[in-house]
């Protein structure tokens, strides 16, 4: 599929003909490519949450349609975080270097990469280094001033790391040891609001900064849906889960069953009981989004025209903070623990 090429001056030149056309509506608002107003956190002349927006690293996920979205909202005077996945960039070069990769299951069911010291090596050459500046270079050819970071750039992304997991082998329950992965704890927002307020677009992925017990720090893998979370909570963003369905479903192999949308504990307990496989880890991510502070959560597809324009203005399953209760449920620390990029 061919896709068009604007510069930010075409791109912004596009915005103010829009801003100069009140659609007809009278309100003289901008609106988006639905019709529907943007949201807005308190009142008209309020600033709009930042959009933090996951894009999968997985081959059935097109990054196209999002690359264009992001310049249209940005375009728009919205913010917008992009963080991405990469697992089958990573499974592919540890391939071809003759490596296995390896996934594991915790005792809870969640299945997640096991990070051995050779595997970090490729993930850290594949992960900030070719698949960030790709995507870094992809949105900046569609007019977007991105600049790739990684968890380690600056403290963006830090936690303990964890060197050994609890999972299931055979059956059994089993530690294994080695491992090169951890839990985010604090994200430097300071540093995503500077580049924010200075009109970048961040494109982030990890390693993060892992913590040793001697104080010193390690890179390490972390989940990137996750990551996205934390980035989104540390925002107060509305966090976009782009993945290769058009949500959450209560069948997973009939797209029919969707559920579109979880404002009650019963209704999230509905989504959580729904999910199955990689999309376990996005819902858990989903939770602490919300519990860090996103003002919401959607987990919508990336292969349809205006994804993320799409997942803002109703598509996908949208999960919202009255989801949680007033007692929000605790997280797994053995899964919370365990790290691996999703797709």
């Amino acid at each position: 599929m061919t896709q068009s090429t604007y510069t930010r001056d075409d791109l912004l030149a596009a915005h103010e003909q829009l801003v100069d056309n009140d659609c007809g509506t009278g309100d003289d608002q901008l609106y988006t490519d639905g019709g529907v107003t943007p949201i807005r956190t308190d009142g008209d002349d309020a600033r709009q949450p930042p959009v933090v927006v996951k894009v999968g690293g997985a081959k059935a996920v097109d990054p196209a349609g999002a690359v264009s979205d992001v310049a249209h909202l940005v375009a728009n005077g919205r913010e917008v975080v992009v963080v991405h996945g990469g697992s089958t960039a990573v499974d592919e070069t540890l391939e071809a270097l003759g490596e296995e990769p390896t996934y594991v299951e915790t005792p809870s069911g969640v299945v997640g990469r096991f990070t051995d010291e050779r595997a970090m090596e490729v993930f850290s050459m594949v992960m900030p280094g070719k698949v960030n500046t790709d995507l870094t270079a992809t949105l900046r050819n569609a007019g977007v001033d991105a600049v790739g970071l990684s968890g380690v750039d600056g403290g963006l992304l830090t936690g303990k790391r964890k060197s050994a997991v609890r999972v299931v082998e055979n059956g059994k329950k089993k530690i294994k040891r080695g491992d090169h992965s951890g839990k985010i704890e604090s994200v430097n927002g300071q540093l995503l609001e500077t580049l924010l307020t200075g009109g970048y677009t961040p494109v982030v992925t990890v390693p993060m900064l892992g913590k040793e017990k001697d104080g010193s720090v390690t890179p390490v893998n972390a989940d990137a849906d996750r990551a996205a979370a934390a980035v989104a909570g540390a925002l107060g963003a509305e966090l976009v889960v782009l993945t290769d369905v058009s949500g959450i479903y209560e069948d997973p192999d009939d797209e029919a069953t969707r559920i579109d949308s979880a404002a009650t504990p019963e209704e999230l307990t509905d989504v959580e009981n729904a999910a199955e496989g990689f999309m376990t880890k996005k819902v858990m991510a989903a939770k602490e989004a919300l519990t860090g502070g996103a003002s919401a959560v959607v987990v919508s597809d990336a292969n349809v025209n205006d994804p993320i324009v799409a997942a803002l203005n109703g598509a996908g399953t949208r999960i919202t903070p009255d989801a949680l209760g007033e007692d929000a449920p605790g997280l797994d620390v053995a899964d919370a623990a365990l790290g691996g990029d999703s797709a």
